[in-house]
């Protein structure tokens, strides 16, 4: 089976079940028919464009490209209230703060939400420094990130 086959099976395969690695999706491509290997599978994952977005069972997932705004955002706020503890606007940044060894996963969930209003992450251990695009609001960001926290706890 040609490249075509195996990356629209791959396409298949993240819309119809939860595959969280790499290894997973090789099995079940090998499942389906297609002998793989681990880098034939990292490469067609690039070129796919694949993100990985919250399951409904919290766990991070393969997801086709264009995954919607709405769904990223939801699973930026998913992170924000399993990961965030508190938030800090001063300048252009927002300070966030999480439990010790948790800000590298809550950075990564607010890169790949894509947030309009966001330019980047930076993370330490259990400290994150967002960027705010010029011309929003730090205030409002914080505001906006502190609500998820507050959603949370309801």
């Amino acid at each position: 089976m040609n490249r075509k086959q195996r990356q629209a099976a791959i396409l298949r395969l993240v819309r119809e079940r939860a595959i969280s690695t790499q290894g997973e999706l090789a099995d079940a491509l090998r499942d389906a028919g297609f002998e793989v290997v681990q880098t034939t599978v990292s490469r067609d994952v690039a070129e796919l464009g694949l993100v990985k977005v919250r399951a409904p069972s919290g766990r991070l997932v393969y997801a086709p490209p264009g995954a919607s705004d709405a769904d990223r955002l939801r699973s930026l706020a998913a992170a924000m209230r399993r990961y965030g503890t508190g938030a800090e606007a001063t300048g252009n940044l927002v300070v966030l703060s999480t439990p010790s060894g948790y800000a590298n996963a809550l950075a990564q969930a607010i890169d790949e939400g894509r947030h309009p209003a966001i330019a980047g992450t930076v993370a330490g251990d259990n400290t994150i420094f967002v960027a705010v695009h010029e011309g929003s609001s730090s205030l409002a960001l914080r505001d906006e990130l502190l609500g998820h926290l507050v959603e949370g706890a309801a």
